[in-house]
């Protein structure tokens, strides 16, 4: 995987417990990667790299370099997934499984209108997601409005009608209420005064996970709501690019123990 900083990433975990259950000769290892550097770095790897997990800040560095790119990721305008084809390499944006995954395996079977908390990198690959699960509307609340740009140009290329609202402006409970599935992709501590009304929508994803348990999920539990978290969304991301890292089925019962017994030693 490449990034920064990516010294305490989980990726490795699930990844190499995943290639030694399917036998393969794969090792996954962390290359620590600025944004400029991708270019450089990614044409310098021998042909026995067969892909990349890309995370901050490369995503978007990865799109550019890549020689062919998925549609979806071309939406999102971001690639965390590199992988090395006859002709060069190939993007793709597995983020979006990981976010179609996690809300599917709490039981988030589709509806018509979603909310996202925050508009970065991470909230254009919900829109992505939404649009996958069939959500058309979508609420992006953010503190400024002048920054949404990106992620309202995503839900216009994946067909997904985004109305912006100012967290300032918004009556946030009514509208985490109405809605069908949320999803926060902002800093745990940013969500402490919001945590109660974003608990009052059915299904909500809270991409944090560190530290645990974040405002949002101890909210969510407390009321009774489905609760999808970052590292449900960090799992179906990873079983996406290991299917297309070795053209066969993620063993995801094994990265799953791979992941819950490292959570454990890190206590």
């Amino acid at each position: 995987m490449i990034g920064s900083p990516i010294e305490h990433s989980l990726s490795p975990v699930l990844h190499n417990a995943a290639y030694t259950a399917l036998g393969l000769d794969i090792s996954y290892t962390r290359l620590e990667c600025a944004e400029a550097e991708v270019p450089a770095l990614v044409s310098s790897l021998g042909p026995e790299w067969v892909g990349l997990s890309c995370t901050m800040p490369t995503k978007r560095a990865a799109l550019a370099f890549a020689s062919s790119v998925t549609p979806r990721a071309s939406a999102v305008g971001a690639a965390n997934t590199l992988v090395r084809t006859g002709s060069g390499w190939h993007a793709d944006c597995t983020d979006v499984d990981g976010v179609v995954g996690a809300l599917r395996e709490k039981g988030f079977s589709g509806g018509t209108s979603g909310v996202v908390l925050g508009a970065g990198g991470t909230a254009t690959a919900a829109l992505a997601a939404f649009a996958e699960l069939g959500v058309k509307s979508v609420s992006l609340v953010v503190r400024d409005s002048s920054r949404a740009a990106e992620a309202v140009e995503t839900a216009a290329r994946v067909g997904v009608e985004a109305e912006v609202l100012e967290l300032s402006s918004v009556d946030l409970p009514l509208l985490a209420g109405a809605t069908d599935v949320l999803v926060s992709t902002v800093p745990a501590e940013a969500t402490v005064p919001l945590a109660p009304a974003l608990a009052r929508a059915p299904y909500v994803l809270d991409v944090i996970y560190h530290p645990w348990p974040t405002p949002v999920a101890s909210a969510v539990e407390e009321s009774g709501a489905r609760l999808a978290t970052g590292l449900d969304m960090l799992l179906h991301q990873a079983f996406g690019q290991v299917e297309q890292f070795t053209g066969k089925p993620a063993p995801q019962d094994v990265m799953r123990e791979a992941l819950a017994a490292e959570l454990a030693r890190r206590g």
